[in-house]
């Protein structure tokens, strides 16, 4: 697989599957600077195959080196979180109002 890009035009970033025309995603929208990751898709042909793993990390890795900062309304990317906290200098949460701190 190729490494993960962003595409804003689309928002969302990308991993293009080898040997595939498909590609897995995770969707974003920008608020107050941060990028708020909303929803993330594999194709089914490739589910259980470490795709979403591989594009979470890409993800990660990408913001971080971006310099932005994360918030996670996607349950697959919290889900990824919760077992790597060493992106926890990235990811924002948001208060109990709504708003991100």
């Amino acid at each position: 697989m190729s490494a993960v890009r962003d595409n804003p035009t689309e928002q969302r970033f990308e991993l293009p599957i080898d040997n595939s025309s498909e590609i897995a995603a995770v969707y974003y929208r920008i608020e107050g600077g941060r990028l708020v990751l909303t929803h993330t898709e594999v194709p089914q042909q490739f589910s259980g195959r470490g795709v979403g793993s591989r594009l979470a990390r890409g993800v990660f890795d990408a913001i971080r080196v971006s310099g932005r900062k994360v918030v996670l309304r996607c349950p697959f990317m919290v889900a990824y979180y919760a077992h790597h906290p060493e992106y926890s200098d990235i990811v924002d949460s948001p208060n109990r109002s709504g708003e991100m701190t």
